[in-house]
Formats: structure tokens, sequence, C-alpha cells
């Protein structure tokens, strides 16, 4: 069983390591956005509520976001494993993720902290090449990146679930890395 929690700023390769992992365990790579759009897509209960702030161009409310992830995580494929990615972003909803899977009579194995210096991301998003990236947005995004994600990093080292990777290196050194820390 291989249940993981992806941390990292935005452009630190967590999408892709959070795919590359849940792809060799055969276990789903849960991205709050893919969550997001799959809800809004299929028109549940919570996508059509979810479709509202999204089209206005409003961030989804934590409470719906918890709902979806709920949902999610109670589906059958979920049972056997699960890499999470994008979710928690603050103290609140890793407290809250951790009641869930209480209820849920499951467990996190591990959280993978990807670290990449804002620099490194800066070229990163830029060469992306998308409309809404450029510099100022992009180091907006990482300030409030990690003004909350600074706390949920001590959470998760006081649970002694957190592994620190150093993800400027390149994708296979760091596949291999989390491997190891997979099967540890």
């Amino acid at each position: 069983m291989t249940k993981i929690i992806f941390l990292g700023p935005p452009g630190s390769g967590k999408g892709t390591q959070g795919a590359l992992i849940a792809e060799k365990h055969s276990i789903p790579h849960i991205s709050t956005g893919d969550i997001l759009r799959g809800a809004i897509a299929a028109q549940t209960p919570l996508g059509v509520k979810a479709k509202s702030y999204v089209d206005n161009g409003d961030l989804v409310p934590d409470e719906l976001i918890l709902d979806l992830i709920e949902e999610r995580l109670g589906q059958d494929d979920a049972q056997k494993g699960w890499i999470l990615d994008g979710f928690p972003r603050n103290v609140p909803q890793a407290e809250f993720l951790t009641g869930l899977l209480k209820k849920l009579d499951q467990n996190c194995d591990a959280v993978v902290n990807l670290d990449v210096p804002n620099e490194v991301i800066l070229q990163r998003l830029l060469a992306r090449g998308r409309k809404d990236d450029n510099e100022e947005t992009i180091n907006n995004r990482l300030d409030v990146y990690r003004q909350q994600t600074a706390p949920l990093i001590d959470y998760y080292q006081q649970s002694n679930l957190l592994k620190t990777v150093d993800g400027d290196r390149s994708m296979e050194e760091i596949t291999a890395e989390i491997t190891t820390i997979v099967k540890s």
C-alpha cells in the first residue's frame, strides 16, 4: 500500500513525479485540479457547486474541496493506495485530512516535499510559455505558496512523515529518490 502526499511549489515537478510514482504502483494520482475538473465534467452535485465558483474566477472554498477529497478517497480505486498532489495546502486542510484518513481507516505513509529554489521555479514556469505565467504573477504565487506551506511542512515534520527531496536535479534522480522513500 502506497499513500503519499506530494508538496511543492508550482513548477516543482510534483505533478510529473506524482504521475510517475502512481503509474509505477498502479494507484490513482489525485490532484485537486483534476478532481474539480472531473466533478464539474461529470456534473456531480459537488461539481455543479464548484462550477459556479470556477466560472466566476473565484477560488473554490475549502469546505467544497474537502468534500471532493473525501468523496475521491472513498472510491474503490483509492483503497489500495494514492498519491495526493496539491492537497493539503494549509494546516487546517492537513488536520481535516488526518481526521478523514482515520475515519476511512487509512493512513499516510509519507509526505514528499519537493524543494526547488525560487529562481529555478521562475525559469521553469516562464519556459512553459503560458500567458498567465509572467515574472510578477509567478513570484506572487510562490510567496503565497511559501506562506501557506511553511506551517504545513512543520506540521508533517512533527509527525515524522516529511521527506524533503531536492527537486533541482534530473527527473530520473528525483524519481529514484522518491522510489527509495516509497520502498522504506
